[in-house]
């Protein structure tokens, strides 16, 4: 007995992806629990952005999760580094999103551990848009979660950008992105900001310019929080890695802004 069931399982554990295992064991279920009745009383991820510039790219995010008209948590995470040149953002449904973008993370290590090899940069965006393709049942009963990917091409040298459909539809921005429900105003931000040649310090600045324009229209969108030292997640990917900017950067940057616009009143 014990040879017949380690026979009918060595061929998905032996897969390079850690999908078809967590599917050997049946890990996953797309049915929603009945004691979720109320989706709006789900914690949401809300605004998270891309930039590209000249030899990498910007990712960051507020760190405000909404629940309805109400605050669920203040210091969310939504950037995650995926490996040395990549990272996921998330926004929708937060637990979901979480899960999914940590379940990316393991893939794309399980794959190169067997593999021997790194994932190209679309390798690596295409394994995600697998992973929300296999979300809608969720999405369409309203756990939606639309990641967004950014990473370093090593093979081109620069920054790209991958932008989701709840259906699994992954399309590539040459420029900039922006998600979730202050995703709007954020990308009008950077319609103004953004401009081919960026430097890293210039995008940076666009990036985090976003972010605040989008926390003062929409009310999901938390921003600069200068009482609790809390302040958007920035992570560069380029030629040196991955790099998240200390928080200490960030607030200085936001202070010297607030006394721009105190200027300018």
């Amino acid at each position: 007995m014990k040879r017949n069931l380690s026979a009918a399982f060595a061929a998905p554990f032996e897969s390079p992806s850690f999908l078809d295992c967590l599917r050997a064991v049946g890990y996953f279920d797309s049915a929603v629990p009945a004691s979720v009745q109320r989706l709006d009383r789900i914690p949401h991820a809300t605004t998270v952005l891309a930039v590209r510039y000249a030899g990498g790219v910007v990712m960051a995010g507020d760190r405000q999760a909404s629940e309805g008209y109400q605050v669920s948590s203040r210091a969310i995470s939504k950037v995650i580094p995926v490996d040395r040149h990549s990272c996921v953002a998330i926004a929708g449904a937060a637990g979901p999103a979480i899960d999914m973008a940590r379940l990316f993370r393991v893939e794309i290590e399980h794959y190169e551990k067997l593999e021997g090899v790194m994932l190209t940069t679309d390798g690596k965006a295409n394994k995600l848009a697998q992973m929300v393709r296999e979300a809608l049942p969720m999405a369409m009963q309203g756990l939606v979660v639309v990641p967004l990917f950014a990473g370093y091409d090593l093979g081109r040298e620069s920054g790209r950008i991958y932008k989701y459909d709840p259906a699994g539809g992954r399309y590539e921005e040459d420029s900039y992105h922006a998600n979730g429900s202050g995703g709007l105003f954020a990308r009008n931000a950077l319609k103004m900001l953004w401009k081919e040649g960026l430097s890293r310090a210039q995008a940076i600045e666009a990036a985090l310019r976003a972010l605040y324009e989008a926390a003062d229209e929409d009310l999901g969108t938390g921003g600069p929080d200068f009482v609790r030292e809390i302040y958007p997640s920035v992570f560069t990917m380029d030629r040196e890695g991955t790099i998240e900017l200390p928080q200490a950067e960030v607030a200085r940057y936001y202070r010297n802004l607030v006394e721009v616009l105190k200027r300018k009143e």
